[in-house]
């Protein structure tokens, strides 16, 4: 059993490394986009469609930049469950299950935020039925889909709304939440290691 634990802790240990990676890789494409993109509605789509066709390797960094998102929010996923089938559900996990669920949830707002960015017939009519339902939660809904769409209407601020959210506020999340899962990670490792030669020392 021990064994079987320990080998779930170093694949927790892993793929926390493997998410820093797949943020890093996603904040870095996101910013080489960055310097072409153009969050307005009407030229977005024209933008990624120039990037992708005109610009020298366009096309690899915006599949990078794809990828690494979906990825990010599949490793984060797994790093649930491995984390729970490792027994790091004790309350010294703590940090580390508080920021794998936040990175989680901040992942999957990155790729939330990105569905109206290309700003092409599906990504524009998901968002308009997804708003009804965010519109339709009690108290807050009607004050969230302002902030969303800067106002009611889906247009230019809508678009310039949701990038700000997800390049700069999601994006540095995501990194600093990574950090931070590794951390806790490491710390509790250490932890444990001290934990078992104080034991063994003891036995002695």
């Amino acid at each position: 059993m021990k064994s079987y634990e320990f080998i779930l802790r170093r694949l927790a240990t892993i793929l926390s490394l493997a998410i820093i990676t797949l943020s890093v890789m996603a904040a870095v494409t996101g910013i080489l986009l960055s310097f072409y993109y153009e969050p307005v509605a009407g030229q977005a789509y024209q933008s990624l469609e120039w990037i992708n066709t005109e610009i020298p390797n366009g096309l690899l960094i915006h599949s990078i930049h794809n990828i690494a998102g979906h990825a990010l929010i599949v490793t984060a996923l797994v790093q649930i469950v491995v984390m729970f089938l490792g027994r790091q559900f004790r309350s010294s996990w703590l940090t580390a299950w508080i920021s794998g669920i936040l990175l989680t949830l901040t992942a999957i707002g990155l790729s939330w935020t990105a569905i109206i960015l290309d700003w092409s017939q599906v990504g524009y009519w998901r968002f308009r039925i997804e708003l009804s339902t965010i519109e339709a939660i009690p108290l807050i809904g009607g004050t969230l889909r302002n902030i969303l769409t800067g106002g009611g209407a889906v247009n230019t601020t809508t678009v310039a709304h949701l990038y700000t959210i997800h390049s700069y506020l999601l994006s540095v999340g995501a990194i600093a939440l990574a950090i931070v899962h590794l951390g806790g990670l490491l710390q509790q490792e250490k932890e444990m290691k001290g934990n078992a030669i104080e034991g063994a020392t003891k036995a002695e």
